[in-house]
Order: C-alpha cells, then structure tokens, then sequence
C-alpha cells in the first residue's frame, strides 16, 4: 500500500494556491512519521491542553481558531483553570498569543457573536491578539477548531490539537457522560446537564506544521475581517482591532516521532473575490471522502452529528451498493439540534432522505444507532470521526452534511498509519492493504464504551470487535437488549451498552411530503432545497 492510495495527490486537492503542497520536497501532500493520539471527550483534551499551555515560556507561539470560545468555561475545574484566565496568563508570560474566531451574525441567532467578542476582548487586554473573522460566504461560518503550539529551542514540545472541541461550555464530560457542570441548553430530553461526546487530536510531528500553515493563510488573508460594509462600519463603531499583527517567521517543522502519515484536509467555499489561499474553494475534505469510500471493502464506522443530506451521503450509498460485502455503523445524535426538534421541514426532509438511501443501498448491512449514559439520558454526538476498513480514520471540525463539504470552513486530518496491526496480518477487506494499528484502535476504543467493554489486559490479544462482521453483530445485539430492556419498563438489571436503535417513526411520517418534492430538488438541511451549483461540486 502506498500512501496515495488513500490519500489526495496536489492535484486531487484541487487548490494550488495552497502552500499546503508546496512545503515539501518532492511536493509530498501529506507528511509522514507523526505522533497522534486521540484525545475522546472534551475533559480529556481540555487537561492536556492545559498542561501544554502552562508549560509555555517568553518567545513561545500559541495559535487558534474556533468556532465558539466561552472564557469562563474551565479547562479542569480548578482554580485559574477557565478558558480566559489561561490564555490571558500565557500571554503575559510573554507567550505570542494569536486568535481566529468566528464572528456570527446575530446574538440573537443564539450563535456566538457576544461570547467570542469577550474572549478577545480579554486576551487582547493581556497583550494577545484576537481577530473576530466574518470573512465567510452568506450565511457560512468558520467552523475549524485547532490549537497550535510552538517552542523556539523546545521543538519536542510542538503539538497541535484538532478535530471537534470547541474551547466552550458543554464540551468538558467524560466517558461516564454525567455532562459538563458549565453546560448549554440543548433539547429537553438531554436535561439541564446535557452529556456530551466529541474526540480531538494532540498531533506531535511535521504535521504540525501543516496545521500552523493554515492558521497563517487565514491569518495573512489581507481582505477586511468582515465582507458586509455594514460589520466594517460596525467593527469601527466598536474600536475593535481590525488589523492581523504580523506573525514571527514559521519555525522548522518538528522533527519525525511516530509512524502515522497525516494529511490536513480542509473545506473553503467558492466565494467572490476568493480567498486568496483558496481562490475557488477547497474541496479536499469531500474528496478524501470519496476517494476513501471508493476503497471500502468491510466496515465503514461513522460518528456524526448530523449525517444528512442526501448529496452528501450518496457517496457512502454508492459504497454499499457496489460492495456486497460491505457494512456500515453510524452513531448520531438521538436529538440532532438544541430545541429537540430537526429545525423545520427541510431539516426533516433531509434527514429522511439521507437515511432512506442509506438503508436502500445497504438494507441490513447499515445499522444506525443514538448513544445514552447509564441513567438513560441521550448523549449528544458532536464527534466528526470516521474509520474505513481499520485502514484510513479522519477526525475533524467536518460533520457528514452539505455545509461542512461546500459551504464552511473546516479542518480534519487523514491518519493512515504504516504499522499493520499485529492481532490481523492478514486482509480483511481484500484490498492488499491489511488494517492498520492507529485505525483500529481509534474504532476499538470508541465502540467499547458504547458498548461497556473493557480493553484486553494484553493489548496482543485478539479482540472479537476486531472482526468487522462480529463488530457490527455486536452493536446490534447490544441496542436491540438496550431496547427491550426500556420497552419493559426497565425491570430487572440493566443490558451492558450504551447503543439505541435510532428511532424515525417522526421521520417517517414525512416520507410523503418527501416524495412531494420537485424532481432535480435535493432536500438540503442546511437552507432551501436546491441541486448544489457546478462551483460547489466537489
């Protein structure tokens, strides 16, 4: 197996603007002999972020995007652990401290515009710099969420946190899933401390300087942070700072330390007067989808908050219909949105139509499920993480939906480890490729806690789950005794597993407004029904 096998070429990116490609000799799009470790649940990634930041000295960098960042959310709980205090300490320690996040449009819209605003406002106060970035399309948002961490002299302390953890409330819960004790409303059934699973990346290697790159292309983007005349007027009207600082000169990439290739991927939407490191767009992200899935030969495993959009995931339908032998597992939110509902007619309609051509190309062979703790509280699913044949895994800010593959900017990384696993030389999936460790332990340890299994004591031990057929029975078993279980009232001891069968009757009382559509309509999720436009295929 090569890693272009997998993986896109510079002209399978299809942005040449992008110094992404440009940075190694040979014009390799992706970098080999990385560290990944995989940071489940936001309490995890939250104290190891916190520790690498306390660590920082005078003359470090620390560079961020988000989405939404709360100051006051804290990081472990103790005591100048928030958000706010750590990263206003690290800047006046002498740390360079810079920020992306996103300006929403409206409070009102219940986005993040007041929340991020305080954010900068504080880290500018303690000599930091914050941007607040509406450089997005109508309607679009900057959704990646990435930490980049350098040391002149220390080099083997870089790291970069990615995937899709907001530096907000809600986000710090644990495998118990008892919630974060800073929460955000969400729907009614999650409760007043809504459970909470996401999965993050601490990448240590070359690929962090791939990381640090994007952070700078959107960093040097010399267009006004806001492309409304009326959020200029209003940037000026609040003496916000409007002007990126330059940055100090990109530091060597660190040096090789493990045995995972990593290729960052990103979504950038086609816009007038584009940016200028993506002049019409990115598409990567949708396209290492698809060249992946063309792959697929055993077991696709998706953890999703959305998974809608029929155009979207007719690239998984095609890989089950075409592959006999194929299965797939998807774990999405019981509840998808924070008031209980799939917000309006659209949302419905999409979300029927993206599961009815999933169960059409895979009938039995797709199995979707929501995930509850063990009080029987749904867990909200915000993880944006997929494995293929336990040979390629993406983590990221990504969701599988129309706007994370055309519309916002996202970031997610491609792991494709050269080690094969030991418990399996031989291959499952009949490609030549055999499954490989980081993969198949990233699949392993998220499927044993929805399912209460306990690590083997012998990590050479052949584990049942490690069988793509036996996995997928597995999860079945599980929510179908989960299932029952509360169908009875809840008598008797309670199943092992945290798996449900996701429910669509609601769903399906729709399948006839669905069938009302217009011919040539797909039923988007993300804003009116509409074929997607040339510019935005991807």
């Amino acid at each position: 197996m090569e890693p272009g096998d997998w993986l896109l070429s510079p002209e399978e990116r299809g942005n040449p603007a992008t110094v992404l490609d440009r940075r190694r000799d040979g014009g390799a799009a992706w970098s080999a002999d990385n560290e990944v470790t995989p940071l489940v649940h936001g309490a995890d990634y939250f104290a190891e972020l916190l520790t690498a930041v306390k660590a920082q000295r005078a003359g470090d960098l620390l560079l961020f995007t988000d989405w939404r960042g709360d100051p006051d959310e804290a990081l472990d709980g103790g005591p100048g652990s928030k958000i706010g205090e750590v990263l206003c300490g690290a800047a006046r320690r002498g740390v360079v401290v810079k920020g992306l996040i996103w300006r929403s449009h409206l409070d009102q819209l219940q986005f993040s515009s007041r929340e991020n605003r305080h954010l900068g406002e504080e880290i500018e106060a303690a000599g930091g710099e914050c941007l607040l970035d509406m450089r997005v399309r109508l309607g679009g948002s900057h959704h990646q969420k990435f930490v980049v961490l350098r040391h002149p002299g220390r080099p083997e302390r870089d790291v970069a946190f990615a995937g899709g953890i907001d530096l907000c409330h809600s986000r710090r819960d644990t495998s118990d899933h008892a919630g974060d004790p800073n929460p955000l409303p969400l729907a009614a059934p999650y409760g007043p401390r809504p459970p909470w699973h996401d999965i993050q990346l601490a990448i240590r290697g070359p690929a962090v300087g791939d990381i640090e790159a994007t952070f700078r292309e959107r960093w040097c983007d010399p267009a006004p942070l806001s492309r409304s005349p009326f959020g200029r007027l209003r940037q000026l009207a609040q003496h916000e700072d409007t002007v990126a600082d330059p940055l100090p000169a990109q530091l060597p990439d660190p040096a090789p330390r493990g045995s995972a290739t990593v290729q960052v991927l990103r979504t950038y939407p086609a816009i007038r007067h584009g940016y200028p490191f993506a002049p019409h767009g990115e598409r990567s992200i949708a396209r290492a989808y698809r060249k992946s899935l063309a792959r697929a030969r055993s077991l696709i495993y998706l953890e999703d908050q959305y998974l809608w959009s029929s155009e979207v995931v007719s690239a998984f339908a095609q890989a089950l219909d075409t592959q006999p032998g194929l299965r797939m597992i998807a774990v999405i939110p019981a509840f998808p949105d924070q008031d209980g509902r799939l917000s309006g007619p659209m949302n419905l309609r999409g979300r029927v139509q993206a599961l009815d051509l999933l169960h059409r190309a895979g009938g039995d062979r797709f199995a979707v499920y929501s995930v509850e703790n063990h009080q029987g509280t749904p867990v909200y699913v915000h993880a944006k993480a997929c494995v293929i044949d336990d040979v390629w895994a993406c983590v990221g800010s990504d969701n599988v939906n129309r706007r994370s593959w055309t519309h916002d900017s996202e970031l997610g990384c491609a792991v494709l480890d050269t080690r094969l696993d030991p418990r399996e030389p031989r291959d499952p999936a009949g490609t030549g490729d055999g499954a490989r460790t980081w993969a198949r332990e990233l699949r392993l340890r998220l499927m044993r806690e929805h399912l209460d299994r306990e690590q083997p004591e012998d990590p050479a031990a052949q584990d049942p789950l490690c069988d793509p057929a036996a996995a997928f029975d597995a999860c079945s078993d599980a929510a179908a005794a989960l299932d029952l279980w509360h169908r009875e009232g809840r008598r008797g001891p309670r199943p092992a597993g945290r798996l449900r069968r996701y429910a669509t009757p609601h769903l399906s009382r729709l399948a006839g407004a669905v069938a009302a559509l217009p011919s040539g309509l797909v039923a988007d999720p993300d804003g009116r029904p509409r074929a997607l436009r040339r510019r935005n295929a991807y």
